[in-house]
C-alpha cells in the first residue's frame, strides 16, 4: 500500500506542481520561498505516504500538507500571521491587483485559505471543505464573511 501511495503522490506532485506553487505563493508571495515550502511539503508528503488512507483524496491531502507547511514557514520566521503584511510584493507579482492581494493579507488564516482555494485554485466548496478538514457550511459562513470583509477593504482602496 505504501508503495502504491507513494506512486500515487509523486504523479500528483508532478502533475499538479503549480497549483501547489500556487497555494504556497499565495501565501508567502516570494517565489524562492514558495518554491521551497513547496519542496519540503513535497519531502513530507513522499515520506508520509503510508499515512494516506485513502488514494482519492491524495491531492487533498497534498494541498493540506502545502498550506501547513506555508504556516510553518511564518512560524519559522517568528511572522505572526496576524501582524504580516505582504511580503516582498514587488519581487514576483502573482496578482495583477495589489489593493486585492493586500486585502486578502489581512484576512484570518482560515479565511484565507477558503479564499485562496475556491477563487485562486478553482475548486469547488466542496473541495475547500476537504482541505479544510471543515464542515462545508462553516467553509460557506467562513467564505462570505471573507468575501465581506474584502468588499469592505477595497471599498476603501
Amino acid at each position: 500500500m505504501r508503495k502504491n501511495n507513494e506512486v500515487l503522490i509523486n504523479e500528483l506532485l508532478i502533475q499538479n506542481y503549480e497549483k501547489y506553487y500556487r497555494i504556497a505563493f499565495g501565501y508567502v508571495h516570494n517565489g524562492t520561498d514558495a518554491m521551497d515550502i513547496v519542496q519540503e511539503g513535497a519531502y513530507k508528503a513522499i515520506y508520509h505516504s503510508d499515512k494516506l488512507k485513502k488514494q482519492e483524496y491524495a491531492d487533498t491531502w497534498i494541498c493540506r500538507i502545502m498550506i501547513n507547511e506555508a504556516m510553518e514557514f511564518f512560524r519559522k520566521q517568528n511572522v505572526d500571521y496576524a501582524d504580516m503584511e505582504v511580503l516582498d510584493v514587488g519581487r514576483e507579482e502573482e496578482y495583477e491587483d495589489v489593493d486585492l492581494q493586500k486585502a486578502i493579507d489581512r484576512l484570518s488564516p482560515e479565511e484565507k485559505k477558503v479564499v485562496l482555494l475556491r477563487y485562486f485554485e478553482d475548486m469547488s466548496l466542496n473541495q475547500v471543505a476537504e482541505i479544510a478538514g471543515e464542515n462545508l457550511n462553516t467553509v460557506k459562513s467562513r467564505l462570505y464573511r471573507a468575501l465581506d470583509k474584502l468588499k469592505l477593504s477595497l471599498g476603501d482602496a
